[in-house]
């Protein structure tokens, strides 16, 4: 921890020293984020890109962390390699205080890196291009002495790489989305046989305007000689009426159409609009292309909004694994898009409280071994989640009253709370614990039955 606050400390000393009128010295690190408004005045930045300027603050002060793994600072490297080889900066074009954090804690780095490392095939090629931009270019005003910057030998290029074309880009992107949507039974196929059929489309039309000039033919051959037996109307085949589309038949209602899954979650940060409110960067093991995700550190990623900022530490969020519920529909909370809910435990209130939501507040907890995306049902209610859950027919509300906690610290659904789930067969069933594929249970600290959302 020593060593981050120093690598912080010596970051401030550097935007003070370099930019005095923007950043004063009264400057702490909790200001960092808010810098890029004083340093580039004139550039305004989205709340999505504001969370995303956070990230990459905290991304660079992992990439200089002396003690962080080889692999997975090799890892980061990759990472932020190829996010910048379709961009100038870390936000696409705009420059931002992560541009400078960025060039501060790894251009040492990159100083001390050899000629393969920096352009051999398998070098970082766009992180030294970067570096080289944001200690030149005009847009910064760095005024980096020569003797300290680093030195980028043009003539010393180990490996070509193919330049990324932006548009062929745009197009790998969208076919990986449109493969992610397909099903998965075989049935749906992309249409590589477009072409065949417009061909086809045209030689029936060729065919029918070939019969249209025929039966004229016939007409006027038959008025001049009078035999009108010679007059060929083909009937119009009557048009068959259209199958009606029987409606997709309605799963019975049960905790497993809500689509429960590990998630782990890579950053935390408060949300910049609203106190009570944190956004997490959160992988739920979706695949490239899936609507409503973002890549980050290169993974697939959420963002989530949780109205726990000040019931749950800051510090409890970073880099662990929860339950996230995975199909309600998004919602936008404050400006940012939420893709997911973190789901929670709290006590239940007794009938005539008011719920004057200041806690306590417990995570439900996965099991250690748990990989992102694995995903966790309740015991007894096996099936498939639905794509996302309708909010018209509030399986979500329907179902949450039953989501409670045991006298052994375990998150279960007891489906006695719920009148819909109390005829045929699933009358009489006893609390189902909520565990992953190998029985695995999820858990809490402290909280029996508690109300779980």
């Amino acid at each position: 921890m020593s060593n981050s606050i120093t690598s912080t400390q010596r970051l401030l000393d550097f935007l003070k020293s370099k930019y005095p009128s923007a950043v004063p010295a009264s400057t702490s690190e909790t200001d960092l984020p808010s810098l890029s408004h004083h340093i580039f005045p004139e550039t305004s930045y989205s709340d999505n890109e504001k969370i995303e300027t956070t990230q990459w603050l905290t991304t660079s002060s992992r990439l200089a962390a002396p003690d962080e793994d080889e692999a997975k600072h090799a890892e980061r490297l990759g990472s932020l390699n190829i996010h910048l080889s379709t961009r100038t900066t870390l936000l696409g074009s705009k420059p931002s205080i992560a541009d400078i954090a960025l060039y501060y804690r790894l251009a040492p780095a990159v100083k001390s890196w050899s000629a393969e490392e920096r352009t051999g095939e398998h070098g970082y090629h766009h992180i030294v291009r970067f570096i080289d931009f944001v200690q030149n270019a005009p847009l910064f005003g760095l005024s980096v002495r020569e003797e300290d910057k680093v030195s980028i030998d043009l003539n010393n290029i180990k490996f070509v790489h193919k330049p990324i074309d932006a548009k062929e880009e745009k197009e790998r992107k969208k076919k990986e989305k449109a493969v992610a949507a397909a099903t998965g039974d075989g049935q749906k196929e992309l249409p590589i046989e477009k072409g065949r059929e417009e061909i086809g489309a045209k030689q029936s039309k060729k065919g029918k305007a070939q019969d249209v000039v025929q039966q004229v033919e016939e007409k006027v051959k038959g008025a001049v000689t009078g035999d009108t037996t010679q007059q060929v109307k083909k009937e119009k085949k009557e048009k068959q009426p259209k199958p009606q589309k029987q409606p997709a038949k309605e799963a019975p209602l049960s905790p497993c159409l809500i689509d429960l899954r590990v998630g782990h979650i890579l950053k935390a940060v408060n949300h910049p609009n609203a106190d009570s409110l944190y956004v997490s960067t959160i992988a739920c093991g979706d695949p490239p292309g899936t609507d409503n995700t973002s890549e980050y550190e290169g993974q697939v990623v959420r963002t989530v909004c949780s109205g726990l900022n000040g019931l749950i530490p800051i510090e409890e969020m970073q880099g662990r694994k929860v339950i996230a519920v995975c199909n309600l529909k998004p919602v936008t909370m404050r400006g940012i898009k939420s893709a997911a809910m973190v789901l929670a435990a709290s006590p239940r209130l007794k009938e005539g409280v008011e719920d004057n939501h200041k806690g306590p507040v417990e995570l439900v907890t996965p099991p250690a071994d748990a990989k992102a995306g694995e995903r966790v049902i309740f015991e007894g209610w096996a099936g498939e989640p639905e794509g996302v859950l309708n909010p018209k027919k509030k399986v979500w509300e329907t179902l949450q009253p039953g989501f409670t906690t045991t006298e052994g610290l375990e998150v279960g659904f007891d489906s006695s709370v719920i009148p819909q789930l109390q005829e045929g067969e699933n009358a009489g069933k006893t609390t189902g614990k909520l565990v992953t594929s190998n029985g695995g249970k999820c858990t809490i600290k402290s909280l029996t039955n508690a109300v779980v959302r």
